[in-house]
Parts: structure tokens; sequence; C-alpha cells
């Protein structure tokens, strides 16, 4: 089989060779879709790390990659205060709801926990003295942008709560930087790619399943909005190259984080997904009320993080997709199961009382 299903990254996952500066790390979120894959890259890097999580989809591991993982709290973010904070050199925040549809299915709730919950992470973290905030933002705030590739300073106008509270944070953290503390916001393009701890809810990867599993693809669009993409490795890699990067390189700083050609429509995606998946059909829908499209311009990182190169195409991780589809049997019971869709495991947990409203664990219920 091709070596496509895990990839290990670049720098080898084996080596234990610490970086001039050992760092203590936090990662909330780590033990996510992203987490499982940076994770052991930091640990590969030699930095010191532990992940806060809420462990909402640990019930999404897909497949066993046999790499090391540090040591998972359980932890609600809105919760974590300085004393628990004291002695890390940098944060890496990932935890907070993800995706349009789930965010927009609570406004308030997705406020609570990813606007006023993130500012308050970033304030304990800075009370506690830790000098670097990395904060997962994201494209999305760009919104409407139409054909035009916009850059770190192009007007914001996002679509939806999502994208609104990511834009809050970015405001209210960026207003507490000092000498002391240097917050960095990662604005990522549209995720994809395997993960152990997988997503089915984001575009490549929902494509993918879609083609292996029903071998059709039906647009709910015309396919002509415009996305950046992104794969998981490459996301990975721009936070290990801030970690590297001098302070003032990048302090207060936010950055696109993706590729210039790796813009597509909607459209080539799905025929790009058609050419992985031979046989598969393609229909395209009509005009979407849908009025997120932007294309986003990557200039600024090469230019402050040079040694930051993206490696992965659509294309490329479509055909890792398929070979991990291939070595596992995907099926279609699985690519629909709860736990690999944000919207369909939360609202599993609620039905069920193991979270309560605000998405705290009800431990008294069960125990």
């Amino acid at each position: 089989m091709e070596n496509l299903v895990i990839d290990k990254p670049t720098t080898p996952l084996q080596s234990k060779a610490a970086p001039k500066q050992p760092r203590r790390i936090l990662v909330t979120g780590g033990d996510g879709y992203i987490g499982n894959v940076m994770v052991p890259r930091l640990l590969a890097e030699g930095y010191d790390v532990t992940v806060m999580d809420a462990g909402f989809f640990r019930a999404a591991w897909l497949f066993q990659d046999g790499l090391d993982r540090a040591p998972v709290l359980t932890r609600d973010t809105r919760s974590l205060t300085a004393d628990e904070l004291q002695g890390f050199d940098a944060v890496i925040h990932l935890a907070e709801l993800s995706n349009d549809p789930l965010c927009e299915h609570d406004e308030s709730l997705t406020m609570n926990i990813n606007h006023h919950g993130s500012v308050a992470l970033a304030r304990a973290a800075k009370e506690a003295g830790v000098p670097r905030f990395l904060y997962a933002s994201s494209c999305s705030v760009y919104g409407a942008a139409g054909d035009e590739a916009v850059s770190e300073t192009s007007p914001q106008r996002p679509q939806t709560a999502y994208a609104r509270c990511k834009g809050l944070v970015e405001r209210d953290v960026g207003a507490m930087a000092d000498d002391h503390f240097t917050p960095t916001f990662l604005r990522l393009a549209t995720a994809f790619g395997a993960s152990p701890r997988m997503r089915f809810d984001i575009v490549i990867n929902n494509l993918a399943g879609l083609a292996w599993t029903t071998n059709k693809l039906s647009l709910s669009s015309d396919g002509t909005p415009w996305r950046p993409l992104v794969h998981v490795r490459d996301i990975t890699e721009a936070f290990v190259q801030v970690l590297k990067a001098p302070r003032e390189r990048v302090h207060n700083q936010a950055f696109n984080v993706g590729a210039d050609e790796q813009n597509y429509r909607i459209s080539e995606l799905a025929e790009t997904a058609a050419k992985v998946f031979p046989g598969c059909a393609v229909e395209l829908g009509g005009k979407s009320d849908d009025g997120r499209s932007y294309r986003v311009s990557f200039e600024k990182i090469r230019r402050h993080l040079p040694d930051f190169e993206c490696q992965w195409t659509a294309e490329r991780g479509f055909r890792q997709l398929r070979s991990l589809f291939e070595h596992i049997d995907l099926t279609a019971a699985m690519f629909n199961a709860p736990p690999y869709t944000r919207m369909r495991q939360l609202g599993v947990l609620l039905h069920t009382k193991q979270v309560d409203p605000q998405l705290r664990w009800r431990t008294h219920a069960i125990l």
C-alpha cells in the first residue's frame, strides 16, 4: 500500500532531539482532529507537551498511527485559571466549537465558548506569565469576499457566528499584547486530510467519504464559491514555525495559513474527487443562499516565516484519504457515524444527557 495513510512528516517523528530552547507547551483541544496530528510533531521536536481537551469527540478515533502522544487532561477551557497555566512557555489554543452549522445552531453558546471563553483563557495565560499565545483563527473571517484575493489587512466580512467570534477574539486578545505577552493569530484555510481523530464534516474529507461510500457527489450549490484549503499537516507546520520564530517576527500578528495555489472553487474539488475515485458522478446544484466565497493571499506568512511551505495539494489529500479508506475498509456506517460529524456527536451527548445545554459534562448524572 502506498505510504499515504499516515504519511510521516518531514521531521522524523521518532526523533527526540530537543530544540535549542525547550519549551513547555499547552495545547487546548489537542485531542481533536488537528491536535492528534500536531501533538506528535511537537513531541518529535522535543517540546514538553500537555493537552487539555473536553473530550467530546474521543469516539472519533478512525485508525491507529503508532505515534507517541502527550498526557491528556479532561478540562473545559472556560474554567481554566492562571494557577493551572503556571510554568507554560506557550499556549496553542485549538479548543472551540468548530464549523459553521454547529455554531449557527446556538449563537449565544458559540459566543460564550468561542469568544468569551477564548478571551478569558488568553487573559489567564497572560496573568500566569505565559509569554506566547497561538490562536487558531480562520480565513472564514473574510466571509463574502468575491474573486479578489484578500490579505490580512482586507476588511473582514464574517457571514456566520463562528467567523464573527474569530474576529472578536483577534481584536480582544490583540489588545492584551505587550512586552511580556505575544499573541499570534493563525487564520487557517479550510482544513483537510487524514487524522486518527477524524472529521467528515469538512469539505474535502466529506467529498472523499461520499465518493467512496456512494460513488456520487451531489453539490448543494452551483460550485462557484471559492475556498482556500490547507492540509492538517501543513497547519501543524505553521504552528511549529511560529513557535520557533523570533518574538518580533510574530508579535501580535495575524497570518493566513495556506498557499496561493490552494484556492479552489467547490466544483474543482468535486471534479478532483471524481478523478481520484473513478466512476464517481458529480451533480451541481443551483445558486445557493450561502454567501461565503473567498480567495486568500498567503504572501505574508511566506515573508515572515520563510521556512513554512505547504506540501499538500487537494489532489494529494484526496489520494491520501482514498488510501486510508482502502486500508481500513471504510463503510457507509462508519462514515455516517455521529462521532465524525461535530453537530451529530454533540446532539448525541445532549440527547443522552451526558452534557448540559451549556456543553458541560454531567458526571453526577452518570455516576
